[in-house]
């Protein structure tokens, strides 16, 4: 996958010593050849075989250990690149001590990592990739105690060479790149750069808990015989962008230096999967790389990556605006928030306008990782943050995708485990969005803690979710869902009952809500409601219907009664104070008579029970006409009350 992914350098041909033989230097130039033109697995053969042979220099153990790194074969790497550092410090570059660095951490030893990124500092490397690496020390903690948010399993499409890049399309279909086969005139092509089959764009249904089947390839003119891969599909999936190699027309292009470089595409839809009319977009060239396209969600913004002039590092994100008329504005960089002297690629934009991507520039657990950020208004990087593991890994992770609503996505990956034997592979990513819910419950005058109280959370269908009673401690928790309203309820016996409404966030965190309550005077000889410790029968406002949790304290009346037969009650129903008085005392007349319904409905004479609305005149708190309180402080006065009749 590297050819896809990796923005290709320009490496210097440098002369060999002399005192190598004859046939030493045909080998090294056969290798040195083959580099060039990225044929890393013809060279690594070469230059494994001279080293051998008792003939090494810092340049072979350079070219070597970078055969291994951008085929992400991170221990050979590790290797020649110790040898390097160890038997030619002098003439090893910063850049050497960094990818070095990235590959012993690769490896699991973050100690050896962590010492060649301060030799890398020392020697002047990288001053963005340096900056991270200084302001992220504790990384390995950080990305720890994100460890529990994300579960991964391997997907069902992967195969024995490289798969990645997936893609949304439609509701339940995706898109990725797969290197299963490139079959021209009966025989299959392999790649030099990694001996692989070259790259296609294959199709998967998608089914609602994330699995993949059905594999098919993309049809019509989008697949060539070389690279194609990274593919982004507009809203209505008629259109496409997509990666390729820089191939148009049936030709091959070059650059100054006859490389290869990677171009934007974009493609239209005809049929079911059928694509035709492929576009080179304009601000490609032969002489840069723009790679991975990602869309931004109303569809007006394409950002990419490139190594095109202005870029920061080895490649940088950029975006350019889609107009109207089907033209791009100018390619503007993402800037030094976000990007920094090293690989910034594969964006993805998510539904919630979060910008995802992969780096090797910043503190992680080794290769690519993958973090995000949030977007402004102007479609602008914010703060930066990983997104911790299994999510990443000591190996490339990238091409990370994700749909909010369902917290179902994908990412690809070279780490040990998938079921492709060589490359990467694509993983289904189950995001773990809970949110736990605690405090303490206390007196609101005294600060005194109260044990044994109750709480009870009720969802925003006033559906009881769980309950429970405190501990010694007054310590309450509760661990509810993402992005949901709920109720939180505290009650203890003497006590006036106390409500919070809580809007969960729509990612996991810990929310700190104390309940405070008040102290009620000593219960009236015909309050039946305080005996029984009974919670006021609310109701929703401007409305008369029995709520599931009024039907709960109900529930105690009725027992009561039962238990009791000569038990008399009379109900008062009570209201806010928004509305007219008339209104408000009209709707209380009914909460009053709704509830007496209930107590009959279940069984009660009605000759034991009366009930009167009292509008708005009763409130138990400041809030009258005219004043602001909180939608809880008004629900404490919509109300029925429970009273003993001699």
């Amino acid at each position: 996958m590297k050819i896809i992914y990796r923005i290709s350098m320009v490496f210097l041909v440098v002369f060999l010593s002399t005192e190598i033989s004859y046939g030493q230097r045909t080998q090294l130039k056969k290798a040195e050849k083959a580099y060039e033109e990225y044929a890393y697995i013809d060279a690594q053969e070469i230059y494994l075989k001279v080293i051998s042979d008792g003939y090494r220099s810092a340049q072979i153990l350079k070219r070597l250990g970078n055969t291994y790194y951008f085929n992400a074969d991170y221990p050979n790497a590790a290797k020649w690149y110790g040898e390097l550092i160890k038997d030619f410090p002098e003439e090893t570059e910063p850049e050497y001590y960094f990818r070095a660095a990235q590959s012993y951490k690769s490896t699991g030893d973050y100690k050896r990592s962590d010492e060649l990124m301060d030799s890398f500092a020392t020697k002047g490397g990288l001053t963005r990739v340096i900056q991270n690496y200084r302001d992220n020390k504790d990384y390995l903690s950080d990305i720890q105690s994100k460890s529990d948010r994300y579960v991964l399993e391997s997907v069902s499409v992967n195969t024995a060479n490289s798969d990645f890049g997936p893609s949304f399309f439609m509701e339940d279909k995706i898109v990725f790149a797969s290197a299963m086969d490139t079959v021209v005139d009966g025989k299959l092509r392999l790649h030099d750069w990694n001996n692989q089959p070259f790259l296609n764009l294959y199709m998967a249904d998608r089914s609602e808990d994330g699995k993949l089947s059905n594999t098919t390839k993309l049809t019509g003119d989008i697949n060539t015989i070389f690279h194609e891969s990274s593919a982004v599909f507009s809203k209505d999936g008629n259109t496409v962008y997509f990666t390729r190699n820089n191939y148009v027309e049936g030709k091959k292009r070059r650059d100054s230096d006859r490389n290869i470089r990677l171009k934007l595409f974009k493609a239209t839809k005809l049929g079911d999967n059928f694509w035709s009319n492929v576009q080179e977009l304009p601000f490609n060239s032969d002489d840069y790389s723009v790679a991975h396209p990602a869309l931004s969600p109303d569809g007006k913004r394409l950002y990419f990556s490139s190594d095109m002039s202005g870029t920061n590092g080895m490649s940088d994100l950029w975006f350019v605006d889609i107009m109207e008329d089907d033209s791009y504005g100018t390619p503007v960089n993402l800037g030094a928030t976000i990007n920094t002297e090293a690989r910034e690629s594969f964006p993805f934009i998510s539904k919630e306008n979060v910008l995802y991507f992969s780096t090797d520039g910043r503190a992680g657990l080794g290769g690519l990782d993958i973090y995000y950020t949030e977007l402004d208004e102007e479609g602008m990087p914010t703060v930066i943050n990983s997104l911790g593991s299994p999510v990443n890994s000591n190996k490339d992770d990238f091409g990370f995708i994700i749909d909010e609503e369902t917290n179902l996505g994908y990412l690809s990956s070279n780490r040990d485990g998938a079921s492709g034997s060589v490359g990467d592979d694509i993983y289904l990513v189950m995001r773990i969005c809970e949110i736990t819910v605690s405090g303490l419950v206390t007196d609101i005058d005294t600060g005194e803690l109260l044990p044994n109280s109750i709480v009870i959370v009720f969802d925003e269908e006033n559906n009881e979710v769980a309950t429970m009673t405190v501990g010694s401690n007054a310590r309450y928790s509760f661990n509810l869902e993402c992005d949901k309203q709920y109720t939180v309820r505290g009650a203890k016996e003497g006590y006036e009952p106390t409500e919070k409404v809580i809007n969960t966030p729509n990612e996991s965190s810990t929310i700190d809500l104390p309940l405070e309550l008040k102290s009620s005077d000593e219960c009236p000889p015909n309050d039946l409601g305080c005996r029984l410790a009974l919670q006021p029968i609310y109701f929703d406002f401007d409305r008369y219907n029995i709520r599931p949790d009024a039907a709960i304290e109900l529930a105690k009346i009725l027992a009561a009664m039962r238990e009791y037969p000569e038990l008399i009650i009379h109900i008062e129903s009570h209201t806010d104070s928004r509305g007219s008085d008339t209104y408000n005392e009209l709707l209380s007349e009914r909460r009053a008579q709704s509830t007496l319904e209930w107590l009959v409905s279940n069984g009660i004479s009605r000759d034991r029970l009366s009930a009167k609305g009292y509008g708005e005149y009763r409130l138990i708190n400041e809030c009258a006409d005219g004043v602001q309180c909180t939608e809880e402080a008004h629900q404490l006065n919509r109300r029925s009350m429970f009273i003993i009749q001699n």
